[in-house]
């Protein structure tokens, strides 16, 4: 009985001190254009217990854009254009990926650009074989002059295993 008497209070509470909280002077198109500027900005709570704001969840949705340099209209379209030719337009549906992404036999495959020439890599290589200073065979993440540095001149673990050998007087194996 007197848990009943409790809950009927706060009812009444509710139910009488709710007008007092309500605000008056705004329309609903005003609280409605409210509504949508907190969506926008993601200052409304997030789905579920976390209490954070879709902002504090997901800020790289909410950053301010980037100010965009302005083009031209024909800009713009030759743009989308070769967007839609190459496939990198976003495909309907939900996977949020490309139209290239989807099927990428459809499209053509991007051209990159070479930075070095394949001699220069050759050379690079022959190099790095000579100084010991590609990766061994192994866990450890070792390169081959760190690991077997008595092997190659230019080392600088050589330089460390001289000098340890001519401190004691001993080759070290």
């Amino acid at each position: 009985m007197k848990f009943n008497c409790i809950a009927g209070a706060f009812a009444l509470l509710a139910v009488l001190g709710a007008p007092a909280h309500a605000q008056a002077d705004k329309t609903h198109d005003q609280v409605r254009s409210e509504l949508d500027e907190a969506i926008r900005n993601g200052d409304v709570l997030a789905t579920g217990d976390s209490g954070l704001t879709l902002r504090q969840l997901h800020p790289e949705r909410y950053a301010p854009a980037p100010a965009l340099a302005e083009r031209t209209r024909v800009q713009v379209t030759n743009e989308l254009k070769e967007a839609q030719r190459t496939g990198d337009v976003v495909a309907s549906g939900e996977g949020g990926l490309t139209q290239r992404e989807q099927n990428p036999q459809r499209y053509p495959a991007p051209v990159q650009v070479a930075e070095k020439t394949r001699a220069q890599v050759r050379a690079e290589l022959a190099e790095a074989i000579r100084t010991g200073d590609v990766a061994a065979n192994g866990e450890a993440g070792l390169s081959l002059n760190q690991l077997h540095p008595q092997w190659y001149a230019k080392s600088p673990a050589r330089d460390v295993v001289q000098q340890a050998t001519s401190a004691t007087g001993t080759a070290i194996h």
